[in-house]
């Protein structure tokens, strides 16, 4: 996966980043938003994109 075009996904709920993942910034405007399990919550819960620091 290419650096510039990396993100990851950030549980509504308790705000943990759990996933990564990347998507086209040509097509996909609107920011993207998965339901997947969380660990810590052991649900499964929306998760939203959120910006990489460091």
């Amino acid at each position: 996966m290419s650096q510039d075009r990396l993100l990851r996904l950030k549980c509504s709920v308790c705000k943990n980043a759990n996933y990564y993942t990347s998507k086209n910034k040509k097509l996909v405007t609107k920011k993207i938003e998965f339901k997947k399990f969380c660990k810590t919550c052991r649900t499964n819960v929306k998760h939203k994109e959120a910006k990489i620091t460091g």
